[in-house]
């Protein structure tokens, strides 16, 4: 199996890697530095932890060396096999985000499988791709819990160990030559997060660059990683082995006094905290020189002080053992070849994105669509409208004016209910959709039509049972013709306010602003929808021809009082083409504009 996957990319250099953000405030903006400066390099079969406490630039330099970042406030240069950064590289490098991202109703099984297909190359079969995620699975012990749904906030799933491992699967089912991690052991107990490591130290075995931060590992964690790069307030304190980090301090003259986790040292002088540390000579003079005051009451130098003091000392000892810190690995030329010659390759076709992403996500949101909840709202609902407007009688024009009082009702009730529905899809999936867009899983015009036609099947199989309730009951034309036209009518009102909610949630990413703006949407919709007013001033008139809910209740009053005489006030006696036109005209147009704001977005910055 290993003949299949992508170019070797393995060796990562950097040098002098700076990143500045301006933060802006209500009348200045301020210029802050993340990071200044940081070199060193990663090779083949070495597990490199990015140690540095919170703030410190851990996951923004971890962002940069993944391709994830690439701003043009970002100074310094990064290669790979000696070669820049390329978008070709996205689907062959592995990251680990530090939030595990996943769909909570998949199982283990199908969660890999479909990235194994939609990930590994064309050459290979689908049965090959399958048997890979299998491979994977027993690879990192999940072979138990295969089976079990991954869970979330309000569903029981694997554990948090396992989800991790799974997150994991994710990225190495391709076979990375580099994977990149953000704090994998976060959350995890100490049993766990040890096995987590020595997954991750048996990848580097096989010939692989690993990289990942880690925000405070036990002293059996330390000791599982060949280097160290440690940050602090975005400057490098130390690179080099790990097991050389408490030697190089010492030799600086920072010492631990008292028996102590190698982590929570490293971490204590990144912080500038000198507790239970032995203070330099050299710092205590400078101190005593400058200012006396300058000392804390337990006459330990102040933190800037001490940070200042250790970035000094690095850059004193880099510029000592440059080459000897930054020996690169030997490379052939043939890999360099192929990263330059590389061309940008999907692990499957369009169409096949198209329908692995459609089965995912009639999986998916299967369980969220025949919740009882949704189910008893829309069946009561239903049978409340049937027993209010009881066989009601259409033979006579009071009958025809409460039978429209229910058609509107109707058409209000699936202009609104898919629309708040709707809105939520985007904003909702910005998470996944940026992390498989990241790692170039399949093209977005896939994912979004995928996204937005699978919701279709399931979105129809409700409005068939309401009106299937409420027809019958409130005794509307008992004719097979106006029956399925009025049915057709609802399915074109509720795919049309869908793309509404869609476009409304693409463009903003922001439920508190989609839902506030859906709201007075909807409401304008439905009071222009020609049941309230019926002479709308007509400086305001072209509201209604926005309206879906104005041409559904249109669409509904004509299959039902089309050939009756005398004909209800207000409908023209036409074929109801220019309310289909319009209807069909919406959900193409909401739905282009929806997909034109994701392209337009920036999914991950």
């Amino acid at each position: 199996m290993k003949g299949f996957f992508l170019i070797d990319v393995k060796p990562v250099q950097f040098r002098e890697v700076s990143y500045k953000v301006v933060i802006k405030g209500m009348t200045s903006s301020e210029e802050r530095d993340i990071l200044n400066g940081i070199s060193g390099n990663v090779s083949p079969g070495e597990v490199v932890a990015l140690v540095g406490p919170s703030g410190s630039g851990k996951t923004t330099l971890l962002n940069i060396l993944g391709g994830r970042l690439t701003h043009s406030a970002v100074a310094g240069s990064v290669t790979y096999n000696d070669q820049p950064y390329s978008k070709f590289l996205k689907s062959r490098i592995g990251f680990v985000t530090q939030d595990d991202v996943l769909f909570p109703h998949l199982t283990v099984k199908e969660t890999l499988t479909y990235a194994a297909l939609l990930r590994l190359p064309l050459t290979l079969t689908k049965q090959q791709k399958e048997k890979r995620a299998l491979d994977v699975i027993y690879e990192l012990g999940l072979d138990r819990c295969q089976d079990t749904m991954i869970g979330g906030s309000f569903v029981r799933g694997v554990s948090g160990g396992e989800r991790k491992r799974v997150c994991i699967g994710n990225e190495i089912i391709i076979n990375p030559s580099l994977l990149f991690l953000d704090e994998p052991t976060s959350g995890l107990d100490s049993t766990t997060a040890l096995r987590t490591v020595q997954t991750l130290q048996d990848i580097a075995e096989a010939g692989k660059t690993v990289l990942t931060t880690i925000h405070q590992p036990s002293s059996r964690l330390f000791h599982k990683f060949d280097k160290l790069i440690v940050l602090g307030k975005g400057s490098l304190l130390y690179f080099g082995k790990a097991s050389e980090a408490t030697d190089y301090f010492s030799s600086i003259g920072c010492s631990p006094l008292i028996a102590m986790n190698p982590a929570e040292f490293l971490l204590d002088l990144a912080n500038g905290n000198l507790n239970d540390i032995s203070v330099p000579p050299e710092l205590e003079d400078r101190v005593q020189m400058e200012n006396s005051e300058t000392e804390t009451r337990n006459g330990k130098p102040p933190p800037q002080v001490v940070h200042e003091y250790l970035v000094e000392a690095y850059e004193l000892r880099f510029s000592e053992n440059e080459n000897k810190l930054m020996d690169p690995f030997p490379l052939d030329e043939e890999p360099k070849l192929k990263v330059l010659s590389s061309k940008r390759q999907w692990g499957a076709s369009w169409w096949q994105q198209y329908c692995i992403l459609f089965i995912r996500g009639i999986k998916e949101r299967r369980h969220d669509y025949f919740s009882w909840l949704r189910i008893t709202q829309v069946l009561s609902t239903a049978i409340i409208l049937g027993l209010l407007w009881w066989q009601s009688d259409s033979t006579t024009s009071r009958g025809r004016q409460d039978q429209a009082g229910l058609l509107f009702f109707i058409a209000v009730f699936w202009g609104f209910f898919p629309v708040f529905t709707a809105i939520f899809t985007f904003p909702q999936e910005r998470a996944m959709l940026s992390k498989e867009r990241a790692a170039d899983m399949y093209r977005l015009s896939a994912y979004f039509l995928a996204r937005t036609t699978s919701d279709l099947p399931l979105d129809l199989i409700l409005p068939v049972l309401f009106i299937l309730v409420v027809y019958f009951m409130a005794g509307l034309r008992l004719s097979a013709g106006p029956f399925f036209l009025s049915m057709l009518t609802v399915f074109l009102c509720i795919v049309a306010a869908q793309g509404l909610g869609l476009a409304i949630g693409a463009t903003l990413m922001d439920l508190k602003r989609a839902t506030t703006l859906a709201s007075v949407t909807v409401m304008t919709f439905m009071l222009a929808g020609g049941f309230f007013v019926e002479r709308v001033p007509v400086f305001i008139s072209w509201i209604r021809y926005l309206s879906f809910n104005y041409h559904t209740y249109k669409l509904l009053l004509k299959v039902q009082y089309q050939d009756m005489v005398p004909p209800l006030k207000g409908i023209q006696t036409d074929n109801g083409s220019r309310e289909v036109g319009a209807l069909v005209a919406m959900i193409f147009g909401y739905r282009l504009l929806a997909y034109l704001s994701l392209r337009r977005m920036k999914l991950h910055s």
